[in-house]
């Protein structure tokens, strides 16, 4: 495969099909599609519907029975498949880590396999640790058993970066957490896009997914016919079918909200102290604050509790016991959806805004995200009128021209 200097590659496919023995139908039937260099595009479908099958024929872990894949316009159908999958990145479901490998040599095994030495193979591990936002001097020599389930997705995802492909594949990769650790591994996964514009082709049967992290959508129907491949907005506001629109679902305008994201909308500055701070300056900070409570960060500036006037009352010269633990942030890159779930659950009303190592940098807060709700509201009531009054414009020329085909004549 060419080199691609650290950048996403072109991916085409071309009649692609795979028939297995003993199978009436073909599993993937004639697929043809144009992925463009460093875009994010996924397929989502029902189950069954042939779209893991289509993913792993673009590194030939199935192989196809006919048709054709061109990597940045070469033809990669007929090399030789494992020189192919060390150029292509490939992440699954439940990380697929190495139990008996540490981190490092979970995330080194391409690179070591291809014969970088060992000192570029060390650099590079240290470097993708940092870049999926994982500390390399605490998890570097960690087995898989002693990681949670994100930070396991986290490094299968580095070890999928490892030796710089052009391509990435990803198979429901963050189908196995629960629902705020995926929140959380959606919105690394697209700060890391943004560094470092790799081509990505992702399989999820969660349109909600699809839609947060997607450039494009190509919605499958069974054997991976595509029924639409389009922008998310597109998709949301013109469904090509039933079939389509099933996928989409009630509250299009509120599904919305996962195409803007929290660094879109206003992020306010919120009084903070630390705990290394005095007890009588915190309890200053806040009387001059001109709020009723204050944001407590830990040493490492990281969001801690919410501290209230009756709380500095009540802790007798230690924290320890004061305040309410800060349960759930959000990052720059989550989506107001994703903003709003977290304001909800926390009645206090607002939401704090994190970076890419945890540290504070802002609140986000309902106000904030009600306007923004409204204004897609807006915008889609808006949208559904200009529609109506076209098809009513539409509608009278036709009945003009028929009547005047009709030398004028009109008839009760």
């Amino acid at each position: 495969m060419p080199e691609t200097d650290n950048h996403g590659a072109s991916i085409e496919l071309e009649n692609l099909t795979k028939r297995y023995p003993g199978s009436p139908q073909p599993a993937v039937d004639d697929v043809n599609m144009e992925i463009k260099a460093g875009e994010v595009v996924v397929f989502v479908g029902p189950s069954g519907c042939g779209k893991s099958t289509t993913l792993k024929m673009i590194n030939r872990l199935i192989e196809p029975t006919g048709g054709r894949i061109r990597i940045d316009g070469e033809d990669v159908t007929d090399i030789d498949p494992v020189k192919l999958r060390r150029n292509v990145g490939y992440a699954i479901q439940s990380a697929g880590l190495f139990p008996h490998m540490t981190v490092a040599q979970n995330i080194g095994l391409v690179p070591r396999m291809i014969g970088w030495s060992k000192s570029r193979i060390s650099a590079r591990v240290e470097e993708l640790l940092d870049l999926v936002g994982l500390d390399p001097g605490e998890f570097h020599g960690r087995y898989p058993r002693q990681l949670s389930g994100g930070q396991q997705q986290r490094v299968g995802v580095a070890r999928a970066l490892a030796a710089d492909p052009p391509v990435l594949l990803m198979d429901e990769p963050f189908g196995a957490v629960d629902p705020i650790t995926r929140d959380h591994l959606q919105d690394e996964l697209i700060r890391l896009q943004h560094e470092l514009h790799k081509t990505i082709v992702f399989v999820t049967h969660d349109f909600d997914e699809a839609i947060k992290i997607g450039d494009r959508i190509a919605v499958l129907r069974e054997r991976s016919h595509i029924a639409q491949f389009d922008t998310p907005e597109a998709i949301l506001t013109n469904p090509a079918d039933d079939f389509v629109s099933g996928f989409v679902g009630a509250g299009a305008a509120l599904k919305r909200l996962n195409l803007t994201r929290v660094r879109d909308v206003e992020i306010t500055e919120y009084p903070t102290v630390t705990v290394d701070d005095p007890l009588q300056e915190i309890f200053n900070r806040l009387r001059s604050s001109g709020t009723n409570e204050i944001l407590l960060l830990d040493k490492r500036g990281r969001p801690y509790k919410w501290l209230r006037r009756g709380d500095l009352m009540r802790a007798r010269g230690s924290l320890a016991r004061a305040g309410t633990l800060v349960n759930d942030t959000v990052t720059r890159d989550a989506t107001l959806r994703d903003a709003l779930e977290a304001v909800l659950t926390d009645n206090a009303g607002r939401v704090v805004v994190t970076g890419r190592r945890g540290e504070y940098t802002g609140v986000v807060d309902m106000e904030t995200l009600m306007n923004s709700v409204h204004e897609l509201l807006e915008a889609d009531r808006l949208e559904a009128l200009e529609a109506q009054h076209d098809l009513e414009g539409s509608r009278t020329d036709r009945t003009h021209a028929e009547q005047e085909g009709d030398g004028g004549e009109t008839t009760a």
